[in-house]
């Protein structure tokens, strides 16, 4: 039976006063897989646990010595154990300094100095997520004591673990014994301040029906420079998750990676995911593809069903464009992709310069083929990105403007057939794949952008042009000087035409097909023209399916 005693204030509380000789952990843990083994290592380093309700009965189920929270706390848990943790006492053991004053305070009360918290949070981001979600679930779920709990352990400088993962990582510094500090305890406090913020970001957010917005990274890569170099310094944050998330592309030859490396790593898994997508959804078989990049913009890409066809296609849509460009694959790299990428169309003896090459997996035997002198060809490899097919980016999407932020819906339309309202004939086929790799390669270009392809890979790719009959006449030109006729082409418009001198343009030098937005008051005399000179005219709504990106 514990003493009650009376403090100087009107509420009578109940004190386990007794000298806490040991360092004290606090243990209290939504998910309490893997604490007992925590809380077990521990105590076989000499430490004392105090726990929550929950985390204190799974310890002394798995027969643990633990004490739980409510057992320090004035007065107990209260209000059906929602407030527990949230008590001065608590609060006090955590930002406590270790002058004699604050020791001798906590010996009089018979609170413990807390060392070390792990403490995780309740699920509310994965709650906001859940279509169903409604105000009072998302209540229910949003944890107080928790976030409260890091942040006083963070400013009190205790060793604070927020993410299971380090667990044992802070076991293996701990076997070194104390003082507990040094840069571990600021990195770890750190961490925990970054993930209350993106948890209590989530919920204004979620309340505010995204009226507060914003995101929470962690710097998972250093750049050597940003764009230029200048702009110093820069990196890859890491704000949430997926399998092809850049942080997840694992680098395993060539020199730390540049922003544009990143930035183009990026860009080419976006228009490779929309090929995919687009052949997926409109009934073609999964095929091989290949990408060539050069600032973000694609240069050459190809389909197909054979894999060294595939990247020659590629490298050949413009192999001056490609050289000390970025190429990403859908299939994995073996001597014979690895030979195909470096000396295709070279001269005798000679290798084709390239910055970054992105595949599912590289074969040991390649990377000295692919090696460039200083190392400067990065490779990037990841599993998931298999030519089975590739999920798209769903992630919001947010652009920087002086004084705030643009944001915006993730680019994630993918075109069908059964979008097209105009249809100047049938076409069908290796044509139709033809049109949809001219789709998603204009659609995830710098707009304006006037894409040419025939026979499975991409002629020319005229991006970022201000007026559409520039853009054509520029594909065009483009075509011809990597060597091609653009006799039977077809060709992408990422919006309408404002006149029809641009597909006049592109039906002058034979293209036999076009894709294009409707929307102009003039798309009468563009459908007029291409059923004059009978050029395949397909057309999609612009108000739901035109293809600007990258402003």
């Amino acid at each position: 039976m514990k003493k009650s005693v009376k403090t100087s204030g009107k509420i009578g509380v109940t004190k386990r006063r007794r000298r806490w000789l040991k360092p004290v952990a606090l243990l209290s843990v939504y998910d309490k897989g893997g604490i007992v083994e925590f809380a077990k290592a521990l105590i076989n380093l000499g430490w004392e646990i105090i726990a929550s309700g929950g985390t204190c009965k799974v310890l002394k189920e798995a027969n643990l010595q633990a004490t739980d929270v409510a057992e320090i706390v004035g007065g107990g848990a209260i209000l059906g154990h929602r407030v527990v943790t949230l008590s001065r006492e608590i609060h006090a053991g955590l930002l406590s300094t270790d002058s004699e004053e604050d020791k001798k305070e906590l010996q009089r009360m018979g609170i413990p100095r807390i060392d070390l918290v792990c403490v995780d949070l309740y699920p509310l981001i994965e709650e906001i997520q859940n279509p169903e979600a409604t105000t009072e679930s998302v209540l229910n779920k949003t944890d107080i004591g928790g976030p409260a709990i890091l942040r006083s352990a963070a400013k009190g400088q205790r060793i604070v673990i927020c993410d299971p993962a380090d667990c044992e990582r802070v076991l293996s510094w701990l076997e070194m014994g104390p003082p507990y500090q040094g840069p571990l305890v600021q990195e770890l406090a750190a961490k925990a301040e970054g993930v209350v913020a993106d948890y209590c970001l989530a919920s204004a957010r979620f309340h505010s029906q995204g009226k507060i917005d914003g995101m929470v990274g962690t710097l998972v890569k250093e750049c050597k420079y940003g764009e230029n170099p200048w702009q110093k310094p820069a990196g890859l944050y890491k704000v949430s998750d997926d399998s092809l998330a850049i942080h997840n592309f694992k680098q395993i030859q060539g020199t730390d990676p540049s922003f544009i490396n990143l930035t183009d790593l990026d860009r080419g898994l976006q228009t490779l995911s929309h090929i995919s997508a687009a052949l997926n959804q409109n009934g073609f078989m999964s095929k091989y593809i290949a990408v060539g990049l050069k600032h973000g913009n694609p240069c050459g890409a190809a389909l197909g069903e054979f894999p060294l066809e595939v990247i020659e296609r590629m490298l050949s849509g413009d192999l001056r464009a490609i050289f000390g460009g970025t190429v990403i694959l859908n299939f994995d790299v073996d001597e014979g992709a690895a030979f195909t990428l470096r000396r295709y169309a070279m001269p005798e003896g000679k290798k084709r310069l390239l910055d970054c090459i992105i595949a599912p997996s590289f074969d040991e035997a390649v990377l000295a083929e692919l090696s460039r002198k200083n190392d400067k060809c990065r490779l990037f490899c990841n599993p998931d990105m298999n030519h089975h097919g590739l999920l798209l980016d769903l992630a919001t999407r947010f652009r920087p403007v002086r004084g705030g932020f643009l944001r915006q819906p993730s680019y994630n339309y993918v075109i069908s057939a059964d979008h097209i309202i105009l249809s100047t004939s049938g076409f069908k086929g290796a044509a139709m794949a033809d049109m949809l790799l001219a789709w998603a390669v204009g659609s995830t270009s710098n707009s304006n952008t006037i894409t040419l392809v025939r026979d499975g890979y991409v002629l020319a790719n005229a991006v970022g042009q201000q007026d559409r009959r520039i853009a054509a006449g520029l594909a065009v030109l483009r075509a011809r000087e990597a060597g091609h006729h653009c006799k039977g082409a077809v060709a992408y418009s990422d919006s309408f035409f404002p006149f029809p001198d641009a597909p006049a343009v592109l039906i002058d030098a034979g293209v036999r097909a076009i894709l294009t937005s409707s929307g102009s008051l003039n798309d009468s005399a563009t459908i007029e023209l291409c059923r004059q000179r009978q050029v395949h005219l397909f057309m999609v709504p612009d108000v739901t399916s035109r293809g600007f990106y990258g402003h």
